[in-house]
């Protein structure tokens, strides 16, 4: 007789949980962030000189510069760029 049971309540992996609090405060994310959320939803990225450029499954891209922490506003813009997935 086992003494655990399932869990039957869905818990939160790690993109989810990143794209929760990013959602919820925008400062000082990184790139790898974005990269962890973006392979979760399908949406593909290259690194272009000093920007990385994600590219979702319907050809939308959206550029975003990598200079080490991410500006607030390029953040909430992929934020809706994952939302509209």
């Amino acid at each position: 007789m086992s003494l655990t049971r399932p869990i039957e309540r869905h818990t939160m992996n790690t993109s989810e949980k990143l794209f929760a609090a990013m959602s919820a405060n925008p400062n000082n994310w990184r790139l790898r962030d974005m990269k962890t959320i973006a392979k979760r939803h399908d949406i593909t990225w290259q690194k272009k000189g000093s920007h990385c450029i994600f590219k979702r499954t319907d050809g939308e891209r959206l550029s975003v510069p990598d200079h080490g922490i991410i500006k607030p506003i390029y953040v909430k813009e992929f934020i809706l760029f994952v939302e509209e997935c």
